[in-house]
């Protein structure tokens, strides 16, 4: 085959550029502006030009090239085969045959594939021609637009052949090739779309992405070739990067073009993908020198034909739905919007556009232009869900007067009646999208709104009401720009929770605006990239935010460190970094931000973090700081003993700590460490309120030391929590006797799964009736029915001012409902009842509802898990009582 007769051919191409199809190939290889597109394969993230030639290593010989409209898969497989002539790649093949599929759609007739190869590269011998098939393992076919033949591959409809010499018709032949009944040894390169025929195709199949970030500028760079090249992709970066396809090399070289237009003459660049849209428009008419009436019978006849292309399986539209239309200026518009395949002279020619884009654009400004038909926008809208992917982004942007005023000296006025239809259909559906629980409504809302660039519409809609509703979990850069819009819009979020979401600096910086108008930012289950903490740094510091919380959030200690100076800076109050992967190395910079001159943080939560012994001994220095405003401390599950209790009992004492709340749940604190903290309650410095106890591995023998801390007349704590800890008959009774001292503050205790008996419950109840408990829980002990008579004793007893109650899993049985009813008809005080998990039955339902019913007291009576049967739900089913 004779290579500098194929690159002749190839280089000698009549494609031209075009504002929407992008620059042609050729243009592009000719001109070394070529930049190798990222692709992704077996292998990961290589170029195209790899990934092909490491494929067709493969026993198949397959590569199946996929990508979206403009991705660049045309200019890729040219410059393979352009490589291929100019012996850089692919010297293994001897014969390369590139084809455009979408040439063979108006081909008539048969021929045999020896004829076909002839006719499409005349520098062909006959002799060539007869060595193909007897040396197929050199011969590559690169077939290019799959997406655009109109001809099926399913091998069922196609008498397949296997004879280069045999006549068939060219959609046969393609089959053939394809299915490997002929030239079965040859290498295959087909590019496509995902399209109906996607299915038939075997081999390797590769991803084209695109232009890369980098890859990008570069092209920016290349086009602008001055000053305005960083002016340009910033604007870019800022108004489009997020869209998918900012990454195809077609539209970039279609954003490049419509801003050089702009740049060149002054003018604004457009801040929203409709404003481009209208801007480009405005741009390809004047082109055609028609008048106004010209030109809107023009954009109302491609509104016709943008419809029929988009309800064809293929995308086209014939000759004849053309003439249908009756416009005569559609014709002449083809080189400008559309793509004609044959001979335009023929009948059995066929349209289709440029860019999806621009016919989704066109469709949405024909029905504002067109007259009232009684459908609407929702039926515009259905008809065309499955293809048109932002049909109702141009309608949003095309619905406010201001971005419009460009298109009406050319067009004339839109059909107000058309606006008003949708403005009320836009009001009522995102009215519901955001009443509902569903994500993607709800962006798709706030994408419609960015369109609109609307304040005002904005805050009619995003009532405040609504924002309750909405939170936001797996967002996407682009979700992430039209919620920063919104936010905008409003001015102020009093809360915006995050969740699931994978941050990196590109959508922190797109949402630092909208973190900085926020007092409460709550971010759960997300990862955040190194290069996104700046940008929360400086949203912290410069905004309102007074709790953040980073619960369960892939952080670190470095990443601590690096936002830790903007919190010293920051209004916050409250900071909860639950489970966020800290060790002892973050509280150098807690302590830090604790005492900074600046600092407001009064509540820390670092619960789940590998904080250890040595990491609270850090964190001690702060509480003997003037300036530590701290009052809560969350330590539950940081690897804490014993050997840490005596630093914090006295920094607790220390005269400068305000703390009033601590929780040491799951620690392994031992009876030593609490015999610390309980010399610390008894100092008349220490302004403890409550302390949390929870599972620490605590036996009885720490109850006397609590028992004196309860005895001290500067005893402060208010509520204490020792469940789940073997404090046994004889710790519990001890625990008792303090909490009898006379002025004994303690009004919320919790003793569940403590191994409590009777006598200890005696006891408890005895306090009861002293009027100084307000909640107690009991829960989890087996005590029955017996040592639960005394608290219903000492709940009905006048003094008593006990408001909350649990006694979950106490062995209780119908036999204590009588006392229990009685007990609730007395009470003044009791409102919520915890008896989950224990064995009443059916017998008690009765008394139980009627005394729910009676109550004006109680308000809470938990019962499930109890062993009711399904005849008595109905009955239980009071708004008071749940089961």
């Amino acid at each position: 085959m004779d290579k500098a007769a194929v690159l002749t051919q190839m280089l000698r191409t009549k494609e031209t550029s075009a504002f929407l199809g992008g620059e042609s190939p050729i243009t592009v290889i000719r001109g070394n502006k070529y930049i190798p597109l990222l692709a992704r394969a077996v292998q990961g993230d290589i170029t195209v030009d790899c990934a092909v030639e490491a494929a067709l290593l493969d026993e198949i010989r397959s590569v199946v090239l996929i990508g979206p409209e403009g991705s660049g898969k045309s200019t890729a497989l040219q410059k393979l085969a352009v490589d291929w002539a100019q012996d850089k790649r692919l010297q293994s093949f001897s014969f390369v045959f590139h084809f455009n599929l979408r040439e063979f759609n108006s081909f008539e007739g048969t021929l045999s594939l020896k004829a076909l190869l002839q006719s499409s590269h005349p520098s062909l011998t006959a002799g060539s021609v007869a060595v193909v098939p007897k040396r197929s393992e050199e011969v590559l076919f690169v077939l290019d637009s799959l997406d655009q033949y109109r001809h099926s591959l399913d091998s069922s409809i196609h008498a397949l052949c296997s004879d280069p010499n045999q006549e068939a018709s060219v959609s046969c032949l393609v089959a053939s090739l394809l299915h490997r009944s002929m030239l079965r040894g040859a290498a295959i390169i087909v590019a496509t779309r995902p399209t109906g025929n996607f299915e038939y195709l075997s081999g390797t199949r590769i991803e084209v992405l695109g232009f890369s970030k980098p890859q990008r500028e570069i092209y920016f760079k290349n086009f602008f070739k001055d000053a305005n090249a960083d002016k340009a992709l910033l604007h870019m970066e800022r108004t489009l990067e997020f869209y998918d396809f900012c990454s195809s090399p077609r539209f970039c070289w279609t954003v490049c073009s419509i801003y050089q237009l702009l740049l060149d003459s002054g003018a604004k660049l457009p801040e929203t993908l409709s404003q481009m849209f209208v801007d480009i428009l405005v741009h390809l008419m004047k082109t055609l020198c028609l008048n106004e009436a010209s030109v809107r019978a023009l954009v109302l006849a491609l509104g016709r034909m943008a419809s029929l292309c988009l309800l064809d399986q293929h995308s086209n539209s014939t000759k004849e739905s053309i003439k249908s239309i009756g416009c005569p200026q559609l014709l002449t518009s083809v080189d400008v919007f559309l793509i004609v395949d044959g001979d335009l002279g023929s009948d059995k020619c066929t349209f289709s556009f440029q860019s999806q884009l621009m016919q989704e654009f066109i469709l949405a400004l024909a029905f504002f232009l067109s007259e009232s038909t009684g459908e609407g926008v929702e039926h515009l809208l259905n008809k065309h869900q499955e293809r048109a992917k932002f049909l109702d982004f141009f309608l949003s942007g095309l619905s406010e007067e201001v971005q419009c005023r460009p298109l009406e000296t050319l067009l004339g006025r839109a059909n107000p009646d058309q606006i008003k239809d949708f403005r009320y259909w836009l009001k009522s559906s995102s009215a519901e999208a955001l009443r509902g629980y569903e994500k993607a409504k709800h962006y798709r809302c706030f994408h419609l709104l960015h369109q609109v660039q609307n304040e005002a519409l904005v805050k009619e809609i995003v009532t405040p009401s609504a924002q309750d509703v909405v939170y936001h979990e797996n967002l996407s850069l682009l979700d992430s720009v039209a919620l920063n819009d919104v936010a905008m819009s409003l001015h102020k979020i009093p809360t915006f929770s995050l969740s699931s979401t994978n941050i990196f600096t590109r959508m922190a910086k797109v949402l630092a605006p909208t973190m900085s108008l926020s007092h409460i930012l709550t971010f759960s289950h997300c990862t955040f990239s190194t290069g996104a903490i700046p940008h929360l740094a400086s949203a912290l510091s410069s905004g309102v935010v007074s709790e953040l919380s980073l619960s369960n959030s892939h952080f670190s200690d470095e990443m601590l460190n690096i936002l830790s100076t903007s919190l010293q800076n920051s209004k916050l109050q409250k900071l909860s970094l639950h489970a966020c992967n800290l060790t002892e190395g973050c509280c150098e910079d807690l302590v830090s931000l604790l005492t900074s001159q600046t600092s407001q943080l009064c509540m820390l939560v670092i619960r789940y973090n590998q904080i250890g012994d040595d990491g609270l001994r850090k964190l001690c220095k702060a509480l003997y700081c003037p300036r530590c405003r701290l009052q809560e401390i969350d330590m539950e599950m940081c690897n804490l003993t014993a050997a840490s209790m005596e630093a914090f009992a006295e920094a607790l004492c220390s005269g400068q700590s305000q703390l009033r709340k601590v929780n040491l749940t799951n620690n392994k604190i031992g009876d030593s460490g609490v015999k610390a903290l309980s010399k610390s309650l008894q100092h008349s410095l220490c302004k403890m309120h409550s302390l949390v106890l929870f599972d620490n591995e605590l036996t009885g023998t720490c109850c006397s030391y609590l028992k004196e801390a309860l005895e001290s007349e500067h005893f402060s704590l208010l509520e204490l929590d020792l469940s789940v800890n073997d404090l046994g008959q004889e710790g519990a009774l001890l625990l008792c006797q303090g909490l009898h001292q006379p002025g004994c503050p303690i009004e919320k205790l919790f003793l569940k799964r403590c191994g409590l008996s009777q006598s200890v419950l005696k006891e408890l109840a005895s306090l009861l009736k002293n009027g100084t408990l307000r909640s107690l829980s009991v829960g989890i002990n087996d005590v029955g029915d017996q040592a639960a008579k005394y608290l219903w004793e000492a709940v009905a007893h006048p003094n008593c001012l006990l408001e909350e109650l649990d006694v979950e899993m106490t062995g209780l049985t119908d036999a204590c409902v009588v006392d229990l009813c009685a007990a609730l008809r007395a009470t003044k005080t009791l409102k919520s009842l915890e008896m989950r998990n224990n064995s009443l039955t059916d017998v008690s339902v009765p008394a139980l509802v009627q005394v729910m019913q009676d109550s004006d007291v109680m308000q809470e009576l938990n019962l499930r898990y109890n062993d009711f049967s399904e005849d008595v739900l109905d009955m239980v089913a009071n708004g008071k009582i749940q089961y």
